[in-house]
């Protein structure tokens, strides 16, 4: 990709996924129940190799992937980019063992994974988590509760961190690999905007061991920002699909409303709107591929332009799916219209995996270092 200006080779896979996605992965998706894990919609996914495709792929082609299913099925995208964030620790941190328990099981679509870092008093403040994993003989029990864990309590295992106390802040946090039937785990779902999974998960003395570890103890925060730094600007990926659809929407409908004696279109208040929305968009665009180059290529600032990346494009498409609804009128809020379901989905994303506010200080703390 030179100038991020996509091959061919790349352009032909984006239209092969988008019609996938639209054709195939849409059906299933809304055959799902709203705030369940869609199991037959991930099984799809592995069987078209795009849950493999998450182990394989460096950061630009995650990021074409997710911006290409999320154009044309948000709940595709979501549900493959759950699996990829709950499975890549065990991928980079994991034993021989968990990875041959566990990644095949996801590369197939079979296993659900979940990424249970947030906590009722910890979200974007990863460092301040308050589950305990007490030391019990050789192993530890975790004590405590996560909430807004995306795919609780329906995961077959969860990716967790939790406080082992061997210094203050972020020095303290350990990640362990838990599956779903360890006894003293349960859970319930909570019902929010979005019509992913989400959920709260109950530590009750669960049981972990060394072999459970996914990494070393008093690591595990460097685990959950290695995963993050990936992740980051693929959520900005996620984001620039959700703008496009909309934006392509907007320019359909505006050009073919009637209104005043001519279209929308012809209306210049319009017209620039929608010149604004696809500027935006496509800046967007660009610092997402800016920020995956960065990421595949070892770069030293990789943090400051993931962070710069997932804030760019979540607030656009916040603000071109917005202007999209405004422009296309009450219809746009009808319940199963694209623009009401994407007005719905666009809003999570400026809060999980760290909020605008918080890329913002990640942004200034790495200008400042």
């Amino acid at each position: 990709m030179a100038g991020f200006v996509l091959g061919p080779d790349q352009e032909q896979w984006c239209a092969q996924l988008r019609t996938l996605a639209a054709g195939r992965l849409r059906p299933l998706a809304e055959k799902g129940e709203p705030g369940r894990v869609n199991r037959p919609l991930l099984a799809a996914l592995g069987e078209a190799g795009l849950l493999d495709r998450l182990f394989t792929s460096g950061a630009l082609e995650l990021c074409l992937l997710r911006e290409s299913l999320a154009y044309a099925c948000t709940e595709a995208e979501t549900a493959l980019a759950l699996q990829g964030l709950g499975s890549h620790p065990v991928l980079r941190a994991g034993t021989d063992a968990q990875r041959a328990r566990w990644l095949p099981q996801v590369r197939a679509g079979r296993a659900v994974a979940a990424f249970a870092l947030s906590e009722p008093g910890a979200g974007s403040d990863a460092a301040a988590l308050a589950l305990r994993a007490e030391p019990d003989g050789a192993g530890w029990r975790l004590t405590g509760e996560k909430r807004w864990i995306s795919n609780a309590p329906e995961a077959d295992f969860y990716t967790v961190f939790a406080r082992t106390g061997e210094t203050p802040g972020s020095r303290g946090v350990t990640a362990f690999l838990v599956p779903a039937d360890r006894p003293g785990l349960g859970g319930e779902p909570l019902e929010m905007l979005s019509p992913h999974p989400i959920g709260s998960l109950a530590f009750d003395g669960v049981p972990v061991g060394p072999e459970d570890l996914l990494g070393e103890p008093g690591r595990g925060f460097a685990v959950a920002m290695d995963t993050l730094n990936l992740f980051r600007p693929s959520v900005g990926a996620f984001a620039v699909g959700m703008a496009q659809a909309a934006l392509d929407a907007a320019v359909r409908h505006t050009a073919h409303r009637s209104a005043f004696g001519g279209v929308l279109g012809d209306l210049q208040a319009v017209a620039h709107r929608v010149a604004e929305m696809a500027t935006r968009t496509e800046a967007a665009r660009l610092l997402v591929y800016a920020a995956a180059g960065a990421y595949d290529s070892g770069a030293a600032d990789v943090p400051k332009r993931a962070a710069m990346a997932k804030l760019l494009a979540t607030e656009t498409a916040q603000y071109v799916v917005d202007h999209a609804v405004q422009l296309h009128g009450a219809a746009a809020l009808q319940r199963g219209h694209l623009l009401e379901h994407l007005y719905r989905e666009v809003r999570a994303p400026r809060i999980y995996e760290g909020a605008s506010e918080v890329q913002r200080t990640i942004i200034a703390k790495e200008l400042y270092r």
